[in-house]
């Protein structure tokens, strides 16, 4: 067997892998590692102290701490430990704990049954594996998270994209291909833009299509009581399946998948992720079931975090950042190629300020990002020092040569303006305790 390099050697055991596979991690080193990220690493950064803002968290409604939750699970861990370790379409029986809690959930969204999966991606991927095989086009938008892409590569399906957000384009896709399989996200999770839910509905309707939504990032952050935005909208009977990964809003580990009680039995016996794998751990349902408690009843969570997000949106549009059409606690600074990234991670960085990096194959090529997640937690000095930060950090980052901000531009056919306008007011929102 040829040996490889000393630099390998020195790094990892690779030495021992066959040339075509250590062929495509040295690949990995040269290209990215060394010609893009000049031998750092793009979501490696700073160690943030004590006095960093963290705005990379999922934790939208800021309960990830919150004693009601944490009790519950400690008091379950104590009484039950670890419970029976066994795959979930095992569980039976009215006093089983997991599948009192997707009746909740499914009482909670709207809907007449529920599944609980060992997290988004399993939901997702079990969900389109299960009603999709290579006979079924499955549109998708060209955003969609890459959990519902994988799922409809499992299911040997065909994927045919369109166009993100364009209701048109979808369209004139089903006309083509027929009837299938719709996925979109309720809001996406790398820029924070909005689906046109109610358009994509009445087009699935009007063309027998299945719509599947996935609500990870609008389920308890959103819609009556956090219901979703497919519940917000008043769309529950239009959608045929809901998903959602429950480490977003609901800060646990966990997902989830609405649908009909004859689906939910037909899922447990057929997709491979509910047969293939446990079930969730006596302590993770203790926790998920008093934070629907929480989420439930604390609404003025949903409303701060609202609030937040409304004023760093408007004044970060006023300093001029494209904000690729966020419309929620999500916020994306497109800075484009990945070096240029580096940099505006090294500028938020060095004053405080710690977002999430994204890049491909999370987005596409040359349109990575830092994405700022907002949350209830937020005081306004805090979104007033983000705020400060992002004018400051303008021209030392160039954000101005962004590609993203020339587009803005383009779109906006107007001239470049450095400097902002007007003044957006603070959210008038008192914090709970």
């Amino acid at each position: 067997m040829k040996v490889g390099s000393n630099w390998r050697n020195a790094h990892n055991n690779d030495a021992a892998l066959p040339a075509f596979l250590a062929a495509r991690v040295d690949r990995y080193y040269t290209e990215r590692v060394q010609e893009s990220w000049a031998g750092g690493h793009i979501m490696k950064g700073r160690v943030a102290d004590a006095d960093a803002l963290h705005l990379s968290s999922n934790d939208y409604l800021s309960i990830a701490r919150h004693p009601e939750i944490l009790d519950a699970m400690c008091m379950s861990i104590r009484s039950e430990g670890n419970g029976l370790l066994m795959s979930g379409v095992f569980l039976h029986g009215d006093d089983c704990p997991q599948l009192a809690l997707e009746d909740r959930f499914a009482s909670y969204m709207g809907a007449e049954a529920s599944v609980l999966c060992q997290s988004g991606f399993a939901a997702n991927t079990g969900l389109i594996q299960s009603i999709a095989n290579a006979q079924t086009p499955v549109y998708v938008d060209m955003m969609a998270h890459m959990s519902l892409w994988e799922g409809i590569r499992s299911a040997g399906a065909r994927a045919i994209s369109f166009f993100h957000n364009d209701v048109d384009h979808l369209e004139q896709r089903i006309q083509r291909y027929g009837a299938g399989i719709v996925i979109v996200d309720s809001v996406y999770s790398t820029n924070g833009s909005v689906a046109p839910l109610a358009a994509i509905a009445e087009v699935c309707a009007e063309h027998d299509c299945v719509l599947v939504v996935d609500e990870s990032h609008s389920l308890g952050t959103h819609g009556p009581h956090g219901a979703g935005m497919v519940a917000e909208l008043g769309l529950i009977d239009r959608v045929h399946f809901r998903t959602a990964s429950l480490a977003k809003a609901f800060a646990g580990r966990a997902g989830i998948i609405s649908c009909s009680r004859r689906f939910q039995e037909y899922f447990k016996c057929e997709a491979l992720p509910a047969i293939f794998s446990s079930t969730l751990l006596p302590h993770e349902t203790a926790g998920l079931a008093a934070t629907l408690d929480v989420i439930e009843r604390e609404d003025w969570r949903r409303t701060r975090v609202a609030a937040n997000a409304r004023y760093v949106r408007g004044r970060l549009a006023e300093l001029g950042y494209n904000l690729n059409g966020s419309e929620t606690q999500i916020i994306a600074l497109e800075a484009g190629p990945e070096p240029q990234t580096i940099v505006l991670r090294d500028a938020l960085e060095a004053r405080g300020i710690f977002g999430s990096v994204f890049c491909a194959p999370a987005t596409a090529q040359n349109r990575s990002l830092v994405r700022i997640s907002l949350n209830a937690a937020l005081c306004e000095e805090e979104l007033e020092r983000l705020v400060d930060v992002c004018a400051e950090i303008r021209d030392e980052v160039q954000m101005w040569n962004w590609p993203s901000t020339r587009r803005n531009e383009r779109n906006a056919g107007r001239a470049r303006v450095r400097l902002p306008q007007a003044v957006v007011s603070m959210p008038a929102v008192a914090v709970a305790a």
